[in-house]
């Protein structure tokens, strides 16, 4: 049996994935139901565009909801991080050795919830992995598929 991995989500992040997941039980499931019903009601299935669509639709519907429910039971919930070092949850400013100017700041999340047009980056990512357990003032080597690159870090949240 596939040993099961670890779905890191912040507090906020497994409420998004508990709100999906009802929205999709509560309200998409029965309204896709009655969508099948009547599409059936309207006669030949075998050339029937609506019962095609409404029957993908559940397809997508249910595989979204196993998904979920794998998600939430597999959830570890980043608890309050320490500002000493960085770890999972941290916020982290960094400043790129080589642009004295730019200061940049990421939340280092899992991977399910990482978004990086809101500075979220998943604990996966070459940046990420270069900063856990550092702390203040540690400058580390990025090594990234463009090539290695150094960032100092300036201040943990």
């Amino acid at each position: 049996m596939a040993e099961k991995k670890a779905i890191y989500l912040t507090k906020e992040g497994l409420e998004e994935l508990k709100k999906e997941l009802d929205e999709l039980v509560n309200v998409k499931r029965p309204a896709n139901i009655i969508s099948i019903k009547d599409a059936r009601a309207l006669g030949d299935l075998s050339e029937n565009a609506d019962y095609d669509a409404a029957r993908n639709e559940q397809a997508y519907i249910e595989g979204r909801i196993k998904k979920l429910e794998q998600m939430i039971e597999n959830a570890e919930v980043i608890e309050e991080v320490s500002t000493d070092k960085v770890s999972l949850g941290s916020t982290v400013a960094i400043r790129y050795v080589d642009d004295e100017a730019d200061i940049d700041e990421y939340k280092i999340v899992g991977s399910q919830e990482a978004d990086p047009f809101s500075s979220k980056i998943s604990n996966e990512s070459p940046i990420a992995k270069a900063l856990l357990n550092r702390k203040v003032g540690d400058v580390v080597t990025v090594d990234s598929p463009n090539g290695s690159y150094d960032i100092e870090i300036t201040e943990i949240k």
